[in-house]
């Protein structure tokens, strides 16, 4: 998986690209840590480019929902496609993880 952090305006937007699973999940549990080390505790997870997401995937991006919100931010996700969104709604993680459409939607009221 790829990892590519920009930031825009008062949030950092991290896009994925290839498999969220568990030998990427730490890459952004890392990434995640060090954002919010740098400042940026508003974050959204681009997953337009990833293709798949299993338990350590979504692990990881709870864990960075608890990170920023400990440092008085939120982490969102954006562009998920079917597969995870499927995924989303099997563990009930989408009433967590509020998906929308493109990252410009998820930072619009922050």
């Amino acid at each position: 998986m790829e990892l590519e952090k920009t930031i825009v305006g008062n949030a950092a937007i991290l896009s994925c690209s290839g498999r969220l699973n568990m030998v990427a999940a730490p890459k952004l549990r890392a990434m995640v840590d060090q954002t919010v080390a740098d400042g940026h505790a508003r974050i959204v997870v681009d997953l337009t480019d990833t293709s798949f997401v299993d338990s350590s995937g979504l692990g990881a991006l709870i864990g960075g929902l608890k990170v920023t919100r400990q440092a008085g931010g939120d982490l969102r996700i954006a562009g998920a496609p079917e597969q995870v969104t499927t995924v989303l709604q099997l563990t009930n993680l989408d009433r967590v993880l509020k998906s929308h459409s493109t990252p410009a939607d998820a930072t619009r009221d922050w």
